[in-house]
């Protein structure tokens, strides 16, 4: 059977430092070898996910920023992106700023992503900001409101900060037509993101997108936080890692090692054989 190995990246096939292990990619390269279809789905962008990944042979499209995009890697090239419809967007912006918080908006034009913010107000955001500026020379541009740079390429609008500053947010954006959020903690600093996308853009829908395009007939999905249920949802099979929020082991048929112990390729090289068979 035609199956699609598909996993979430931080803190689930990353390590707890945001990387990669030796042991990982080698034995991703193994079974991409011997015929496993494997891919990733991630919040994170182009940016950071191709520099992450370059040193896996990935041959099935991703999924980034929690399925607005399907990307192929081999090609560098975007397949498919899911776009804010401008009204929903400049919607999303006031909701944003009556609540006094900032955020950045991400459009792609010609197929380069660009980052827009108006201020960076916590150090959460400058240093996001500058690690990303320095490390994956991601273009950001400032402007003095980002409802006014908001147009028919915008894909993406994400913050960060304490969940109690967010969820008045998010409640209000749950009542704006056309999109979507996802609302979780960060694995890393203990900050919560909130993010903003198409209602037609969900990790999802990229899967079904996959499963239909390259004629996939069963899906196994790997992931750890919220922002994962909804690729449990499109999933045949569902597998939480052992460092999983309560939620995604609650919603998953497994439970296996953590990310910490590589938990996802070790699952995927005892056991990937019975799921192709």
């Amino acid at each position: 059977m035609k199956t699609l190995f598909i996993s979430d990246l931080d803190g689930t096939l990353l390590d707890p430092k945001g990387e990669l292990t030796a042991f990982a990619a080698d034995s991703l390269n193994r079974l991409i070898a011997q015929g496993v279809n494997f891919t990733f789905a991630t919040a994170r962008s182009v940016y950071s996910a191709e520099p992450l990944m370059s040193g896996v042979d990935i041959r099935v499209p991703c999924l980034l920023m929690n399925g607005v995009s399907v990307y192929d890697l081999d090609k560098s090239s975007y397949i498919r992106n899911c776009c804010i419809d401008p009204e929903a967007s400049r919607k999303v912006l006031d909701a944003f700023e009556r609540h006094g918080v900032h955020c950045f908006m991400y459009r792609i034009d010609g197929g380069v992503l660009t980052c827009y913010y108006s201020a960076l107000t916590t150090a959460v955001m400058r240093s996001f900001a500058e690690s990303r500026k320095k490390q994956y020379k991601k273009p950001f541009v400032q402007c003095d409101r980002l409802a006014d740079a908001a147009d028919e390429h915008t894909v993406y609008i994400t913050t960060t900060g304490p969940y109690d500053d967010l969820l008045p947010v998010k409640l209000e954006i749950e009542g704006i037509s056309g999109v979507s959020c996802a609302f979780y903690l960060d694995v890393y600093n203990g900050a919560w993101y909130l993010e903003i996308f198409s209602d037609r853009a969900s990790k999802a829908n990229g899967i079904r997108f996959l499963r239909e395009k390259y004629g996939f007939e069963r899906v196994v999905a790997f992931g750890d936080n919220l922002n994962d249920l909804s690729m449990f949802e499109a999933a045949d099979v569902r597998i939480a890692v052992g460092n999983a929020r309560e939620e995604l082991k609650s919603a998953a048929d497994l439970v296996i090692g953590d990310n910490r112990n590589d938990g996802v390729v070790r699952w995927l090289t005892d056991n990937s054989g019975k799921y192709t068979e």
